[in-house]
């Protein structure tokens, strides 16, 4: 099979106004699964009045210090009234990078569409912050403190293009490991029906590269938080 026929979109609820495509898709199911796990996650330890924490509240602890500790070293204080978004985004994108290791489920994280949405939102907000805390002072940031006045169309001009280039690197970072690291499973994975008893080997290397994959999954939604609040350190601090 195509190990690329996994990233391909259907429409699972045709929806069409006009020239407009508003289909509910499995990419849309397995967003809409994401969000329910997360809810269901960080809702049903609550119910509990234990004093020693079950399985599912040391998980929805552990990712709720991990979010906070993250904020709090990249952003500051300050930081904190971020929490939310941030940890929204954080848990958002890892639910959706481990469930695309199910078997016959659906990696939306593997669209560039969809983390370059995330990326274009994590970048104008950070942008709107920097210019509604510190006002026209923020094109600053810009220019480096303490660099000669005649080098500053040069570092203006390479400063503006390490901006503006933010969303564009966020998003290819988390789109290119999900698709990479997917498609060299499913590829590895054919081999393993297809060699008899030979394709003990390749399944040995699925194992491996699924166990590393769970590794990637992680890592890559924990590397987009953590730029995402150094970024917006950078909006509000200017450093």
């Amino acid at each position: 099979m195509d190990p690329l026929h996994q990233f391909e979109i259907h429409a699972i609820v045709p929806i069409q106004v006009g020239d407009l495509n508003l289909s509910y898709t499995n990419s849309s199911l397995w967003m809409t699964i994401a969000v329910i796990l997360i809810t269901a996650l960080m809702t049903l330890p609550t119910r509990g009045r234990a004093l020693i924490p079950g399985r599912i509240q040391s998980i929805a602890e552990v990712l709720y210090e991990t979010t906070a500790n993250m904020l709090r070293e990249s952003a500051g204080r300050e930081g904190r009234a971020y929490f939310p978004f941030i940890f929204s985004l954080f848990s958002f994108l890892l639910v959706g990078n481990l469930q695309g290791l199910i078997p016959g489920s659906f990696t939306f994280t593997s669209h560039i569409v969809v983390t370059f949405s995330l990326a274009i939102v994590v970048f104008l907000g950070t942008t709107a912050i920097g210019f509604i805390k510190h006002g026209p002072h923020f094109l600053k940031f810009f220019m480096p403190e303490g660099a000669p006045i005649w080098s500053a169309p040069l570092l203006v001009f390479i400063e503006l293009i390490s901006y503006l280039s933010r969303p564009v690197s966020l998003a290819l970072r988390l789109f290119a490991n999900m698709l990479v690291g997917h498609a060299l499973l499913k590829t590895i994975a054919g081999f393993v029906f297809v060699l008899g008893i030979a394709g003990i080997v390749p399944l040995a290397a699925t194992v491996a590269i699924t166990a590393l994959e769970f590794l990637v999954a992680v890592l890559q939604a924990y590397v987009f938080a953590i730029l995402s609040c150094i970024y917006l350190n950078d909006a509000l601090h200017m450093h």
